[in-house]
């Protein structure tokens, strides 16, 4: 009676074993796989997108502009050397030729203008067009505290030139009305800029300055 009732109960007991070993290996094959792959990409190492070196900028997608200043070398007739700045017109002054379009041009299209110019002027058809400095000049004034010129590098705001300028008098200064002029071919322009809603998260887009362009910040009304 006790062999019958060991037998009974050992033979359902093994046969879940056998049920049982099968499905184990295969999770073990299983979670074997999934971590060896997770060893083997965390062993790798990974370079965030933020630290790629920024690609250096063509010479050819390079646009000259007002304010830009440029050396222009004549390796056969050195007496011609000479280093211009880019006038608001977008012209320069070159030896012998005279005033010659430079803004909207690459400094490689420059080159080769300037050597179509000065073909019947000189022998060596060799003309070299490098840039010196690509700042420009803003201009501010009124109710701030450090007026004066600003040489701006890079695209310029409103905002940005009233900080660079050593911020506004906030006592004084209307920020509500800042006036800028610019000069044009056509003549003068006035823009009014409402730097006040700006700094308060309104949803005008940022204004951005030329070169040459006067940045005015005038004063609150008072009642004396």
């Amino acid at each position: 009676m006790i062999n019958f009732i060991f037998k009974n109960d050992l033979l359902p007991r093994l046969a879940m074993a056998c049920r049982t070993i099968p499905l184990l290996a295969i999770l073990f094959a299983m979670t074997g796989c999934q971590t060896d792959d997770f060893s083997e990409q965390a062993s790798q190492p990974v370079s965030p997108q933020l630290s790629k070196p920024a690609e250096p900028v063509q010479s050819g997608s390079l646009l000259l502009r007002e304010g830009n200043v440029v050396n222009v070398t004549f390796p056969g007739s050195s007496s011609l050397d000479t280093t211009q700045q880019i006038r608001s017109d977008g012209r320069i002054v070159m030896p012998l030729i005279g005033e010659v379009t430079a803004a909207g041009l690459t400094p490689e299209e420059l080159q080769n203008e300037l050597i179509k110019l000065y073909a019947p002027q000189v022998q060596t058809k060799q003309i070299v067009v490098t840039l010196q400095s690509s700042g420009f000049p803003i201009y501010v004034t009124g109710a701030v505290l450090k007026p004066g010129m600003i040489e701006a590098d890079h695209p310029m705001s409103v905002l940005e030139a009233i900080m660079d300028a050593g911020g506004f008098d906030p006592t004084t200064a209307n920020l509500k009305a800042v006036v800028v002029v610019r000069q044009g071919k056509d003549g003068t322009t006035k823009f009014t800029v409402n730097v006040k809603n700006m700094m308060n998260g309104g949803k005008e887009k940022p204004f951005y300055l030329q070169p040459a362009d006067m940045v005015y910040v005038p004063q609150k009304f008072t009642w004396f």
